[in-house]
């Protein structure tokens, strides 16, 4: 269940990329079959990872490391995910209302069908999540919920890298390890100067949106080549992006925000500390952030199955680095992955099974080209409002 906002950044500009494409090259087609090589690539990917990760295990340790795990503390880790996710769906409510209100149990049930989607196919199911909300709830607008969903990512990413390179601070590696440990601290260093300056550029663009996106404007309406749709296409994502970023400059907002995050985070990680004892290894609350982070590496990689093979190896490596026997550390893997994504999952089928999500519009609603609509459904307007009774301008120099 991890983040990625350089997946979800890619893919706006895969729709912006696509988009100038056709207009500059009306005779040229995408190939219908391209999404299904690229599926079928990763799928390979997948399981050229999940070979490597095994290939040296002893299977029959693993399966016994397995059994012998306390099923009471899986059982525990299993419940807290769930309530993970339900703090999700409360966070993304808390993101969405500078732009509308959206019932809690819509955003549940798209949390959980985006997280199953996530599973089956990899990341390429993240555009799932904020198809299926605006479907469920009239009152949602599907450009606010793409562009909170990109918020969220940025959220969940400093979290990630603010609970890593702090526990840095104090983590205690072993010995021999010493002079490693130094690379991997520095590391750290850099991942949460650079999320800071990130952070930083989009208070700044919040508080000038109104002249960056006039900017851009004049130079774009200036550049014959650059196709009206297009145009629209990216001033409507940053107007919507600016108009989401008002808990960055909103102290009320962003403490609730920041304390939704914090507790996403604080869930999640103590389901992993409980899949870690389960098997025995006494780990405290440092040693499990330190290996989050692993495996928060490793989800990065856009393979069915949620990081599939992946997740599974990275996880596994940094528990090895920490002195965690390597069949050991595979069943950790391996039930850690399960119980992040199988709550998700079993969410997920009962509402396709109950006929909460009607699969075939689900389907044509997470295409490209629908994906492309929703981005640039809000007018371009300079003098449009911004929240009800405010325009950009007052809230800019409100700011």
């Amino acid at each position: 269940m991890p983040p990625n906002i350089l997946w979800f950044s890619s893919k706006v500009s895969q729709v912006c990329s696509t988009t100038s494409y056709k207009f500059r090259r009306p005779d040229l087609k995408t190939s219908p079959y391209r999404k299904y090589f690229e599926f079928g690539g990763l799928c390979l990917l997948a399981v050229g990872l999940l070979w490597w990760f095994g290939r040296k295990l002893d299977w029959g340790e693993v399966r016994q490391a397995v059994g012998h795990a306390d099923w009471r503390l899986l059982l525990l880790a299993t419940v807290v995910i769930c309530i993970a996710y339900l703090l999700r769906a409360y966070r993304w409510g808390a993101l969405l209302a500078p732009l509308g209100p959206a019932h809690l149990r819509d955003l549940f049930i798209a949390t959980t069908v985006g997280f199953t989607a996530v599973f089956l196919v990899g990341r390429a199911g993240e555009v799932v999540r904020p198809v299926v909300l605006p479907m469920r709830d009239k009152r949602v607008r599907p450009s606010a919920a793409f562009v909170t969903i990109l918020i969220e990512r940025i959220y969940d990413m400093m979290a990630v890298v603010l609970l890593f390179a702090i526990n840095l601070l104090w983590f205690k590696p072993p010995a021999a390890l010493g002079t490693v440990f130094t690379r991997v601290r520095i590391a750290g260093v850099v991942l949460l100067l650079s999320a800071i300056l990130g952070v930083a550029a989009l208070t700044w663009f919040r508080r000038r949106s109104q002249s960056a996106v006039s900017w851009l404007r004049k130079r774009l309406d200036s550049w014959a080549f650059v196709p009206r749709r297009l145009t629209k296409l990216i001033l409507s994502t940053l107007e919507q992006l600016a108009r989401a970023l008002r808990v960055l400059v909103d102290a009320r907002e962003l403490a609730v925000t920041i304390g939704w995050t914090a507790l996403v985070w604080a869930g999640i990680t103590v389901a992993n500390l409980l899949v870690v004892r389960a098997f025995g290894v006494p780990f405290g609350l440092s040693e499990t952030v330190f290996v989050l982070g692993w495996s928060l590496v490793g989800s990065l990689v856009p393979t069915p199955g949620g990081a599939a093979g992946a997740f599974h190896a990275a996880t596994a490596a940094g528990l090895i680095f920490l002195g965690v026997s390597r069949e050991t550390a595979a069943a950790i893997s391996i039930v850690m992955h399960l119980v992040d994504f199988g709550p998700a999952v079993i969410f997920g089928f009962f509402y396709f099974i109950r006929g909460d999500i009607n699969l075939t519009r689900l389907r044509k609603s997470a295409s490209q080209e629908a994906v492309e609509h929703a981005v640039e459904d809000e007018e371009v307007a300079p003098a449009k409002d911004l929240f009800p009774g405010e325009r950009l301008d007052e809230v800019t120099a409100a700011k």
